[in-house]
């Protein structure tokens, strides 16, 4: 339906450079490896057409997954990157085969933000005009994945009050409105607090991932309000227990998960092919 809106043609496994890695071209509506369970059972999320907000302290494994989620996306050729990097070290490895990157530049990150609100208000401008309620799929429209790691530099530290307040506006805008237009966030926070990410919009993330919190609060305030008196709490998440965390998704019951990890040897290696897939020139 909508194929001559496209920003790139489809490529097949075929074209792919000899590699010691085993690929085959992915989708961005494929389920996504995220890690293991407790008894070692692969655990796969779909996200195409959610929300994730992964949270937890420094270095309990957000990034780990964040990065998983990367991989795959650089993979889909039905997928581009809008990748906001506030520390620009988590996400840089990504650059290579981001269609859009930005760093700790406010004015710069209000305005790409905008950049993706408008291109949402077309494709919602494309659904009217055929009658239908969302993206899938067979259409033939590129999904877009916009990570933000992490969420409070852009909406409590960087920048003045004004500017923080105004990307929130469109941050929010772009989660509740994105999923039906084929927006994927990821929103990555490693100080979860009601003033940082307001129940408002907490609310609009379907899918969450709590790893290791200090406090019960902290983890229901990833997990949404009460899990922690069921016994589902990333504050019995030890500190030697790297990139465990519980997952909120499909099934509606927190699922206690080891992340995948991958080496920064791993990511280079995901890139060199993401760039012959998409058809990226050397930097």
């Amino acid at each position: 339906m909508f194929d001559h809106f496209r920003s790139r043609p489809r490529r097949s496994a075929a074209t792919a450079p000899t590699t010691a890695i085993p690929v085959s071209e992915l989708s961005i509506y494929d389920p996504i490896h995220f890690g293991v369970d407790e008894n070692g059972v692969r655990v796969e999320v779909t996200l195409a057409g959610r929300n994730l907000l992964p949270g937890g302290e420094p270095g309990s494994g957000k990034s780990s997954l964040v990065n998983t989620i990367v991989a795959h996306a650089s993979l889909s050729a039905d997928c581009r990157l809008w990748l906001f990097d506030g520390k620009l070290v988590e996400l840089d490895q990504w650059r290579a085969v981001a269609d859009v990157f930005v760093g700790n530049d406010m004015d710069l990150a209000i305005a790409t933000a905008r950049e993706l609100q408008h291109e949402m208000d077309i494709r919602y401008a494309m659904l009217r005009q055929v009658g239908r309620r969302k993206i899938v799929r067979d259409d033939g429209l590129d999904a877009i994945l916009f990570v933000l790691d992490e969420f409070a530099l852009y909406t409590a530290t960087y920048g003045s009050k004004e500017q923080r307040d105004e990307f929130v506006r469109i941050f929010r805008d772009i989660v509740a409105r994105g999923r039906a237009a084929g927006i994927i966030t990821v929103a990555a926070i490693q100080r979860p607090s009601a003033d940082i990410i307001p129940t408002s919009l907490r609310d609009l993330f379907s899918y969450r991932v709590a790893f290791r919190c200090t406090t019960d609060s902290s983890s229901d305030i990833i997990l949404t309000q009460g899990w922690a008196k069921e016994g589902y709490s990333a504050r019995t998440i030890t500190p030697e227990q790297l990139g465990v965390g519980w997952l909120l998704a499909e099934g509606g019951i927190p699922r206690r998960i080891k992340a995948a990890y991958l080496s920064d040897d791993d990511i280079r290696a995901v890139v060199a092919v993401a760039r012959h897939l998409r058809g990226h020139r050397a930097a």
